[in-house]
């Protein structure tokens, strides 16, 4: 049977908690996950020569991710951001400007990748830079015929505009977003005052996407397509570490699922599970419990 192939394109960067320090970046947490639910997950990114990104580098092989896409760029530093979290474990986030990823390099092994790839993800915060963001386009357009490119919004700070975000969903079959994403994308682009799931159908619609994605934290999530949708009220936690990296670990349950053609319920109840157990551990990148993997889109076990 196939292992899907699924690449993820933009920032590295390390988490600073107040407590700790913790690799992340949506899209290598993606990979991650990809990975640890049973696909070849790699992630596509730039360090700097220093030592958060040789530690990342290390993190990421003694996790069982592909490094090989990923690049070193001389004079900048790896990225990092400073992270605080409110009472119930919701984080907030503070980026600086000028680190590795700002200058992404698409390296000759990723982009090898781009004739045997079966999805991409991608999203906004990497494309801050005008170079990145080329590079980004660049690799995108460059993609075999049938690639699923997945556009994981993720809006940080100002760090988005009308242009960035049209030119994504034009480049995308799939579409992932926040509940509190939606309401900023609506008025960005300019939906008018329908409400959520109308909002969704419009963007499918305008984008001729295949899939629209919508989490809402707790309250579970929405899977629509233009032939059907599944409405998940979420799952309920006795105890909440931090939310990092569970929207990340639910986008790729959902790619996975979505390869391998299984039903839309299936594929929004297994990533609801993922994505709260996610929220039952530190940091973005916790090891998953073997109830919990997928393999060529199927549920282990």
């Amino acid at each position: 049977m196939k292992k899907y192939a699924i690449a993820a394109i933009g920032e590295l960067l390390w988490d600073v908690l107040p407590n700790a320090e913790v690799l992340g970046g949506a899209p290598v947490n993606f990979a991650y996950h990809v990975t640890a639910l049973g696909a070849e997950g790699i992630p596509i990114s730039t360090v700097g020569n220093d030592l958060r990104g040789a530690r990342a580098m290390a993190e990421l092989r003694r996790r069982g991710v592909e490094t090989a896409g990923i690049s070193v760029a001389e004079g900048r530093p790896t990225g990092y951001v400073d992270i605080a979290l409110d009472t119930l474990g919701v984080a907030t986030y503070s980026f600086p400007a000028e680190v590795a990823w700002d200058c992404l390099q698409v390296n000759g092994f990723a982009r090898d990748l781009q004739d045997r790839l079966d999805a991409v993800c991608f999203g906004t915060l990497a494309q801050r830079s005008a170079e990145s963001r080329r590079t980004i386009r660049d690799f995108l357009d460059g993609l075999r015929p049938g690639t699923v490119r997945i556009y994981d919004v993720n809006l940080r700070q100002n760090f988005y505009s009308r242009e960035i975000v049209e030119s994504s969903l034009n480049r995308a079959d799939i579409l992932k977003l926040s509940d509190e994403e939606l309401p900023l994308l609506a008025k960005l682009l300019g939906l008018g005052r329908e409400k959520k799931r109308l909002w969704l159908k419009l963007l499918l619609e305008r984008f001729g996407l295949s899939l629209a994605i919508l989490t809402r934290g707790s309250r579970g999530s929405l899977l629509l397509t233009p032939a059907g949708s599944s409405d998940h009220s979420g799952i309920i936690l006795a105890d909440t570490a931090d939310t990092i990296g569970a929207g990340d670990a639910f986008t790729a349950a959902v790619t996975i699922g979505y390869l391998g053609k299984m039903a839309l319920g299936h594929i929004n109840d297994l990533a609801n599970r993922l994505a709260a157990y996610v929220c039952t551990r530190q940091g973005a990148m916790p090891d998953i419990p073997e109830t919990l993997k997928m393999t060529n889109g199927r549920i282990a076990g």
